[in-house]
């Protein structure tokens, strides 16, 4: 992994565009092939990114960006797409590489594993017609805990917590924007399900378009006897 620390400007151009303006930013380049780039804020979430397959060039500015002070430009371009992310940098302060080895990936606690292979089972849960596409499905940002088809063959991201709350929406927020720049997937929709889920989240999902989802962990286990309930 190459960790750049620079003055840049950053433009994303393709289906989607944005602009962020110049400012010290942290910028990742994964050996996936992967750009990301994040401020001193925002928590973990990137401020813009390249999603693999892509392809990293780097060149001399041409007389225009000269005179504005840029010193480089990398072209960062997609493998599938035409959309690219293109930093303009005008000072580097910081470039090292560090080789990080195969990771083991997320190893999660007892209760959300048990939810996820349970959920993957038991996809109907969801709704009927669910199908299950494959469970931790890998994202430059980190893996989506199950991808599913709804009954119209539309592609759903599912993020599973024990206890819902803002940050697990904001995480699938993440993996949304993510998931729908691939043509392949999109459009993508979230479920956020819990065994609980916290007013908050269930507001914030349903101004994100997310739909909330709240898991009986002992009836999927088949270990709740409804018919002795009270209520």
């Amino acid at each position: 992994m190459r960790l750049v620390i620079a003055r840049c400007s950053v433009d994303y151009v393709g289906r989607l565009k944005a602009h962020l303006p110049l400012a010290t930013r942290l910028l990742l380049v994964k050996a996936d092939g992967s750009v990301l780039v994040h401020s001193d804020g925002g928590s973990y979430k990137p401020l813009n990114w390249m999603s693999p397959p892509a392809s990293l060039r780097v060149s001399t500015p041409d007389e225009v960006d000269v005179e504005t002070g840029v010193v480089e430009q990398w072209t960062v371009q997609s493998a599938k797409t035409d959309d690219r992310l293109i930093i303009n940098i005008h000072e580097q302060i910081h470039d090292t590489s560090h080789e990080l080895g195969q990771d083991p990936g997320l190893i999660k606690d007892g209760v959300e594993a048990d939810l996820q292979r349970l959920l993957a089972d038991q996809i109907e849960l969801l709704g009927t017609g669910f199908s299950l596409i494959r469970r931790e499905y890998f994202t430059a940002i980190g893996p989506v805990d199950i991808l599913a088809r709804d009954a119209k063959g539309g592609t759903v991201a599912i993020e599973l917590k024990r206890r819902g709350d803002i940050d697990g929406v904001e995480q699938l927020t993440r993996y949304l924007e993510l998931l729908n720049r691939d043509p392949l997937l999109a459009p993508v929709r979230g479920i956020f399900a819990a065994q609980q889920i916290k007013p908050q989240a269930k507001v914030l999902a349903n101004d994100r378009g997310i739909d909330c989802v709240t898991l009986d962990y002992d009836a999927m286990r088949g270990v709740d006897d409804v018919e002795s309930r009270l209520f």
